[in-house]
């Protein structure tokens, strides 16, 4: 495919509407170049170059000079109107033209006035093409005039009060510009308390003593004519108050609440608020309805002045300055509008045609109000211009159709409002040109490779041509990719390389012939600095030498030049400059600094630096170990489509020897900044063969590697740009699924860039149905990971394969894959359900499978969907739980756990798929047998005696069945509270006591047994015995423990409890409650009871803080309640 530039229009389908046709021709038409090998025989209307400005001040003092050139083939005459009528130059001695112009030159200097020669004036240059037509220029010389004579009246104020000094200055042309100084010309101080404002006068929100002085005086400067007038001094004496009395702001400008302020699009908006007030008032500006525009809002004038620069009808709106001291705040309203003189959206545009072609001029304007839009010809107004049968006016357009030699004209589209007017002439030039290229033959581009080559092709033709760019004396057709081709003709090579040296040839067509033009593209090698000078450090008086080795295209010659701290270096027979070296000797300390090596050749220059530092003699340091320095200079050779070798120089190993290199390369081109690794290499080896893939520019870098760990990346290599090649893999992860019952997503994992070996990466996706005798189905996509066929039946297997391509050509042969068109639910409920009663928490579920086909899917399993019927008071169907149970595969049974005893359960079928549940089956009803109940609710006791106790508790939660009885179990239980009473204060004075007693009572047996008598112990304490406290045993001093030894009898109602108040146990093996000790009484949730018993063995200590009183009876029976 040849690279070709086409006209627009040519784009454009035949069945567009002619206007869209005309707009194209007059965006692509050319005007005609002033080149020296045209200007001889093509011929141009005239084109206005330069102008004097619409409102011309000019200095009174100076000639007048009032521009006016123009262009064209044959060149322009030019004449001139003055207010509307010829202007006649030949009469007046002092008006003259300048030669090959119509610039007019009017010598006042000698004689005459600058007033004689106010008004408007207009140019005309014509040429047997056409006329065109400047601005009117309006001539108004400039004037300072001075001031009237006044007498002005000394000013006598107190301290605080408001004051305003006029300055009213003299009109003059331009305006002037306003500043208040005093008699020495010294600017007088401004503050938020002193101002001027924008018309000139001086400001006092308040006056203070040190504002007296004699000499308020104001000037106009007029810049135009470098003037300076004064107004006569302003006297003004401030008399101190005893005390000032403050007060709340008031505007002294603008007057009133609210005020009017017009501005035009593009000029500066100035909007001013000064206030007087006691203390000074601090301005604020708002805009009410928006917000001020960030970049284009500036203060001035201490914020009493708001400007908004470049301002737009957006800009339109109330802003409120306000005003505020300690005693209050004031405001004022400014509605601004933006009105707007004309200003082009579309400005016509010179048309350059072939006979026969069509075409349009389009002038396009707006403005607040919008202007109003009218055509001449030739600088006559259109309507009484000669009329054009090639030509139609619509509006803004003038629309031509079948254009002759003879509709050559220029054309002007005045667009006005109140606020002023645009003027724009463009011509229609009607020309049959052949193509010409007006770029010199055998033009020698020279380029540094991996740069961008533009090779210029100008041309000129009517019609205009089509550009193709051919490579080399063959002919070969260049592709758009990656050449880019600009619309002037320039051919763009985005990176040069080696290979894009050759000879191109431009060849420009258009019907009425052909051009072609051969230039010529060099590549070359890039300049570096392959040894750089390197960071020293040097001891004073002693030598140092700076490498700079530099690598060029051989066809090159650099200069090598050396800068110290970015300046020559100094002329001092100590440096000397010997090939690649700078040599310094007998360093001092003012040598020190930075070293930069500039290599310059006519294409690029390269430089590096280095730093020199000088210190004072030091003993010679231990060697330093670390890891290498990176390598350099690399370089890569035989270049094959498939293979590369690179190159490089090692880098200082820094005292440990390298062990290996290692490679790494970068795809500029799909995966730019990304470093990979390629391959590794013995230290000692320097070069590597690298194996390469299509399509791919590649950077190689290389790191050395030591004991102490790996340098830092060297420098990249130059680009390598392999060719392009067919893919040699396809996407990986082909699936098809459908989404849809009707539909099949084919997907696969795309490609990345590396592994599309060239431009153009689509992706040929084939299908066909696996069980039928289709052909396969092809569609090409784009570089995309998914399509999808529509259309298809349900749940139908797929043959599939997808294939990669590129611009070369195709991948191998893909693998087929299976897959799937989309699932539907499936149509069929199971058959044949039934339930069969495993006991009263389990039944199994049989069902019939459905058929496959039925399925319309992939079978996932079935789902039993099971509930209970609630009683009919609680019956709630919108609330009925269902529980469900999946069973995976192609099962057709299961159990179903964890039901109720005694109760009526529903249950349905249904087989599930991908896409959901098919219909269930009909309801089966089954109801499970009685089971054990659970245990009552609660059970408690109430109203304790002492030889009685009611029991009450509620139903179980789960009766499981119809209860028949209760069954009431109890046991006698021991409650002991054991107590560590060896530890207790009263137990220690008891044995106190008692040990007292012992003695006492041993001696008195002593006496006795001495005197022969006896007292009877044991007896008196026989008598007077506690029945509730055990005696203490004397053998070990300890308290007996407390034991019943009556028979155990059965709780009936009414019956008295034992003396002890224990509850006995029941001769019964089926006790309600376990054995346990040190255990309080309670009860179990399932309403047993747990009683609290003593052991039968020697009392153990008491566990926690228990009490300290003594265990008895009652105790125990009170921990019940």
């Amino acid at each position: 495919m040849q690279l070709k530039i086409m006209p627009k229009k040519k784009r454009l389908s035949a069945g567009r509407v002619p206007l869209i046709l005309f707009l194209c021709q007059m965006i692509s038409a050319l005007d005609v170049p002033l080149d020296s090998k045209l200007l001889d025989d093509l011929v141009q209307p005239p084109t206005i170059t330069q102008q004097s400005p619409k409102d011309y001040i000019i200095d009174p003092r100076e000639n007048i000079v009032i521009q006016c050139e123009a262009k064209g083939k044959p060149p322009p005459s030019f004449s001139w109107t003055r207010n509307g009528t010829h202007f006649d130059i030949d009469k007046d001695p002092l008006v003259t033209m300048k030669a090959g112009s119509g610039t007019l030159i009017i010598n006042i200097m000698s004689e005459g006035k600058a007033e004689t020669y106010e008004g408007v004036y207009q140019c005309t240059a014509r040429n047997e093409r056409g006329a065109a037509i400047s601005n009117n220029i309006v001539v108004r010389p400039s004037r300072s005039p001075l001031w009237t004579k006044e007498k002005l009246e000394p000013l006598t104020l107190r301290s605080g009060q408001s004051l305003v000094l006029p300055c009213r200055p003299p009109i003059g042309l331009p305006p002037a510009i306003i500043f208040w100084m005093d008699n020495s010309f010294q600017r007088l101080p401004q503050s938020e308390r002193v101002s001027q404002g924008l018309n000139g006068d001086l400001y006092f929100s308040n006056v203070l003593p040190e504002d007296s002085r004699e000499d308020y005086i104001c000037y106009a400067r007029f810049n135009h004519t470098q003037t300076i007038q004064q107004k006569q001094p302003i006297s003004v004496k401030v008399i101190l108050a005893k005390s000032s009395r403050e007060r709340p702001p008031t505007f002294l400008t603008p007057e009133g609440n609210a005020s009017n302020k017009e501005e035009l699009r593009g000029n500066v908006l100035s909007l001013e608020c000064i206030a007087e007030g006691l203390p000074t008032p601090v301005i604020y500006w708002i805009k009410e309805d928006g917000t001020l525009p960030i970049n284009r809002t500036f203060y001035r004038n201490f914020q009493k002045t708001l400007q908004i620069i470049q301002v737009s009808e957006a800009d339109s709106g109330k802003y409120q300055c306000i005003a505020k001291n300690a005693l209050g705040v004031i405001h004022h309203t400014i509605s601004v509008t933006v009105k707007a003189a004309p200003y082009w959206i579309m400005a016509p545009q010179n048309l350059v045609l072939s006979p026969g072609e069509n075409g349009s001029l389009i002038c396009r304007a707006n403005g607040n109000p919008k202007p109003r839009i009218s055509w001449l010809s030739n600088g006559v107004p259109i309507e009484i211009a000669p009329d054009d049968p090639s030509r139609k006016i619509n509006g803004d357009t003038i629309i031509f159709s079948s254009v002759q030699e003879r509709s050559s004209a220029v054309y002007q589209c005045n667009a006005s409002n109140e606020y002023g007017y645009l003027l724009g002439n463009a011509f229609v030039n009607v020309l049959a040109e052949p193509p010409r290229i007006l770029t010199s033959a055998n033009t020698l581009y020279q380029v540094i490779a991996n740069r961008p080559a533009l090779l210029d092709c100008a041309f000129f033709g009517s019609p205009m041509p089509i550009i193709e760019w051919f490579k080399g004396t063959k002919g070969s057709a260049l592709r758009e990719d990656p050449y880019v081709l600009h619309e002037n003709g320039t051919l763009e090579i985005p990176v040069a390389q080696k290979d894009s040296t050759g000879t191109y040839t431009c060849v420009a067509r258009n019907k009425l012939g052909m051009a072609k033009n051969e230039v010529h593209l060099e590549i070359k090698d890039p300049t570096r600095i392959v040894k750089q000078p390197e960071y020293a450090v040097v001891q004073r008086g002693s030598t140092v030498s700076f490498e700079c080795k530099v690598k060029h295209d051989h066809t090159l010659i650099p200069t090598v030049t050396w800068l110290k701290d970015n300046g020559e270096l100094p002329s001092d027979g100590r440096f000397t400059i010997d090939k690649d070296h700078l040599v310094v000797a007998d360093v001092s300390d003012n040598d020190g600094g930075t070293y930069t090596c500039v290599a310059n050749t006519t294409l690029d220059n390269v430089s590096a630096s280095a730093v020199l530092s000088v210190v004072a003699p030091t003993p010679t340091p231990a060697p330093i170990y670390d890891v290498p320095n990176p390598p350099f200079d690399l370089e890569l050779t035989d270049q094959l489509d498939k293979s590369v070798q690179l190159s490089w120089t090692p880098g200082d190993d820094n005292n440990s020897p390298i062990t290996k290199f290692v490679i790494e390369y970068e795809d500029a081109m799909h995966e730019a900044g990304l470093w990979h690794h390629q391959t590794e290499v013995p230290g000692t080896q320097t070069t590597a063969q690298l194996k390469l893939s299509p399509y791919v520019n590649y950077s190689f870098r290389v790191m050395a590697e030591n004991s102490l760990g790996r340098s830092l990346p060297s420098e990249a290599s130059e680009q390598y740009l392999t060719k392009a090649a067919e893919p040699d893999k396809n996407p990986m992860t082909v699936e098809g699924l459908g989404s849809e019952p009707d539909n099949l997503v084919i997907t696969w994992q795309p490609l990345n860039g590396f592994e599309s070996n060239g431009p153009g990466l689509q992706y040929k996706v084939s299908w066909r149905q696996k069980d039928g005798d289709d052909e396969w189905t092809s569609v090409v996509v784009a570089n995309v990971s998914k399509y999808i066929v529509s259309g298809t039946p349900t749940f139908v297997p797929y043959l599939i394969k997808v294939q990669a391509l590129n611009d070369v050509g195709f991948a191998p042969e893909p693998a087929v894959v299976m897959g799937h068109s989309g699932e539907d639910l499936p149509m069929v409920a199971p058959g044949n359900v039934h339930v069969t009663v495993v006991n009263s928490t389990l039944a199994e579920v049989h069902w019939d499978p459905v058929p496959l086909k039925s399925v319309r899917g992939h079978l996932q399993g079935y789902r039993i969907y099971y509930w209970t019927d609630q009683n009919s008071s609680k019956r709630n169907r919108r609330h009925i739980e269902k529980k469900i149970l999946t069973f995976q595969g192609s099962k057709t049974h299961g159990m179903l756990p964890g039901l109720e005893p005694f109760s009526h359960y529903t249950l349905n079928v249904r087989v599930v798929n991908g896409k959901g549940e098919g219909p269930a089956s009909p309801d089966r009803v089954f109801h499970t047998p009685e089971g054990v109940p659970s245990a009552p609710s609660s059970l408690k006791i109430v109203n304790p005696t002492l030889d009685s106790l009611t029991l009450e508790w509620d139903p179980p939660s789960h009766p499981n069945g119809i209860l028949t009885e209760y069954t009431l179990k109890y046991q006698p239980t021991m409650a002991s509270r054991q107590v560590d009473i060896a530890t207790q204060g009263w137990f220690i004075g008891l044995m106190c006591a008692v040990a007292l007693l012992i003695l006492i009572l041993l001696i008195v047996c002593f006496i006795r047994r001495n005197k022969g008598g006896k007292y009877p112990v044991k007896e008196k304490e026989d008598a007077h015995a506690d029945p509730e406290i055990q005696p203490m045993k004397e053998d070990d001093g300890t308290f007996g423990e407390y034991s019943d030894a009556e028979d155990h009898k059965p709780l009936k109602k009414g019956s008295r409890t034992p003396s002890d108040r224990t509850v006995k146990k029941e001769d019964s093996d089926d006790s309600l409650v376990d054995y346990g000790e040190g255990v309080n009484g309670q009860f179990n949730e399932d309403g047993s009871f747990i009683g609290q018993y003593s052991g039968k063995k020697e009392k153990e200590p008491a566990e926690g803080n228990e009490s300290s009183e003594a265990p008895s009876p009652v105790n125990a029976m009170n921990s019940f309640v």
